[in-house]
């Protein structure tokens, strides 16, 4: 049945229709040799760089040669020049005249024979695009022009216009890291044309990725985006990258700023497939997590692929079922294939390395429970006594969980295996000697474990040294991946979440305060997202100290400060429930 249905769609391709029309999936049918290879000057509509010319976005394209309207998948990055994409950290390569040569990834290699438009776009600023670094307008400008709303042009400066008759205009983009935080504020502008978004370990809450409540975590020297500046607008770009750290601030208040690149009040109606590591310290999961609970408030039709790696992509974790999701999922968006993905169990969860399961629902439901910290080092349900740190920016919270530069407290083994899944909170009350002070928390499984190695930033990955191929084949673009496998190793604890703050900003994110030296602060705020199991004889940990030397940049100020903590005021509280396998 297949093959009738592949000779169908390759009779009908000559017709000029597209093989959604029979096929229960989109089918390799068209050539991706001789698939057209072009550049689009986008008009943006702004000029950030102040040259006097419209800013212009660089849209490299491949599609099929067939005389068919097809949709597009849109990778919107500013990494194409400066740093690459995937394991083998892949770069746009040109051909003498210009022509798109090599386009990163197997997007095109994969989908371009089965009637898609593989489009990937440079930011603005980046690679070959003039105007600076407004990601989200650099990717709306590309969808505007898809559907006939913006104009184009065949180089970068004048030119000939260029029309995306080709286009059907039903738009996914897809991307990790900064990528998908790029599909997540396009989604979040309400673009039309834009049908779904495949987010991969990408950004919902800029202000939560760069201060952690109330504390920056990096100087003003040490944040934006000037590194991946093409020469260009490294100069002409100094004056908006100015402009956008005034409005952020350098004090770590929620200004109106961090409000407007908040995308989780507002997630837009595109469907949304995501990906998310548990292990991910590079973008926390967190940043899923309240992401993925909006989705559902709105009623988007969301999927997610949550593993237990670190910043990684599910390419490289379960490769076959992440590209029969993905072609599934495109089919169904794109093409308005119904083939039911919308209907399968909308979480594909990892529970240890390499063992995966499918659950309907995250997170799952839980019974709420509390534990205390105590002065003799215990964790219980009841709290006693005071625990003073010393800060010191050079440890980090592994060194903490190694029993130094923090206050530690374990509980008893537990007598069997629980789960905690969902998004911890922690209440403090402590006083500092200093008129300012940063907070760190961690949550500890104490045992002998089996797990991915995504301490310190570890991705949880390792590269092998054969490859598979996915799709079609150049000279100038191989289809073929250096395939993976789970970096495993042997460790006697995981910090499983973790959370930080700045104690100035114990009553309002929007408005620090320096602090009364001695006196006492409560505040609370969240841990990073999780989904672990701890096995029975393990135990349950809880840290408390000051700066973290792994998140934390070292030009940033040192307070020098000794935090005092009141445990019979400081909890945890966690969701717990039985494994369910």
């Amino acid at each position: 049945m297949r093959l009738i249905l592949g000779f169908l769609a390759a009779l009908l391709t000559t017709a000029g229709l597209a093989p959604a029309a029979v096929a229960a999936e989109s089918r390799p049918v068209y050539s991706y040799a001789d698939a057209i290879r072009e550049t689009a000057w986008v008009e943006t509509g702004t000029d950030n760089d102040h040259d006097g010319k419209p800013d212009r976005v660089a849209a490299d394209v491949i599609r099929p040669a067939a005389r068919v309207r097809v949709p597009v998948i849109l990778d919107v990055s500013p990494y194409y020049a400066c740093c690459g994409r995937g394991n083998e950290l892949q770069k746009k390569t040109y051909a003498p005249d210009g022509t798109p040569v090599q386009f990163p990834l197997f997007y095109d290699n994969y989908f371009v024979p089965r009637g898609y438009a593989v489009v990937l776009a440079d930011v603005g600023g980046t690679n070959r695009s003039s105007g600076c670094f407004d990601d989200v307008g650099s990717g709306t400008a590309v969808v505007n022009w898809l559907n006939g709303r913006a104009k184009a042009f065949d180089a970068p400066g004048g030119g000939r216009p260029v029309r995306a008759d080709w286009a059907t205009g039903n738009v996914g983009a897809i991307g990790k890291s900064q990528d998908g935080a790029t599909a997540i504020g396009m989604a979040a502008s309400g673009v039309a044309g834009l049908k779904t978004i495949v987010p991969i370990e990408g950004v919902a809450d800029n202000y939560a990725q760069l201060v952690a409540n109330g504390a920056p975590l990096a100087t003003p020297e040490n944040t934006g985006s000037s590194f991946t500046y093409n020469e260009r607008a490294a100069e002409l770009c100094k004056p908006f990258e100015a402009d956008l750290k005034a409005r952020a601030g350098t004090n770590g208040d929620y200004t109106a700023y961090w409000q407007s690149v908040h995308y989780v009040p507002r997630p837009g109606q595109a469907s949304v497939l995501v990906a998310q590591g548990f292990g991910d310290w590079v973008v926390a999961p967190g940043q899923f997590a309240g992401y993925w609970d909006a989705l559902g408030r709105a009623g988007v039709p969301r999927k997610a692929w949550l593993s237990q790696a670190g910043h990684t992509d599910p390419f490289d974790l379960q490769r076959t079922q992440w590209v029969e999701t993905l072609h599934s999922w495109f089919d169904r968006w794109l093409l308005g294939l119904h083939n039911g993905v919308e209907r399968e169990p909308a979480v594909h969860l990892e529970t240890a390395p390499d063992r995966w399961t499918d659950v309907r629902t995250w997170p799952p439901a839980t019974l709420p429970t509390t534990l205390r910290p105590s002065g003799d080092g215990t964790l219980g349900l009841r709290g006693s006594g005071t625990a003073t740190v010393a800060d010191d920016p050079a440890r980090t919270r592994e060194d903490w969980a190694n029993g130094v530069g923090a206050a530690r407290f374990t509980g008893a083994p537990l007598p069997a295996a629980v789960r905690i899944a969902g998004t911890p909170s922690v209440t403090v009350t402590v006083s500092s000697d200093k008129s300012a002070a940063r907070i760190g928390v961690a949550l500890v499984d104490y045992g002998p474990a089996q797990l991915r190695n995504t301490a310190e930033y570890g991705s949880g990955v390792r590269n092998l040294a054969t490859r598979s191929c996915w799709g079609s084949s150049t000279g100038g673009d191989s289809a073929c991946f250096l395939d993976t496998a789970a970096d495993v190793g042997s460790a006697d604890h995981r910090i499983i979440a973790a959370g930080w703050a700045d104690l100035g900003h114990h009553a309002s994110l929007r408005h620090g305060e320096p602090l009364v030296p001695g006196r006492a602060y409560p505040m609370t705020f969240g841990l990073t997202a999780l989904d672990h199991v701890v096995p029975a004889g393990h135990r349950l940990g809880l840290l408390l100290g000051g700066t973290d030397g792994l998140l934390f940049d070292p030009a940033l100020p040192a307070y020098g400060d000794t935090l005092t903590f009141d445990l019979a005021r400081t909890s945890v509280s966690l969701g717990l429930t039985k494994p369910e396998h």
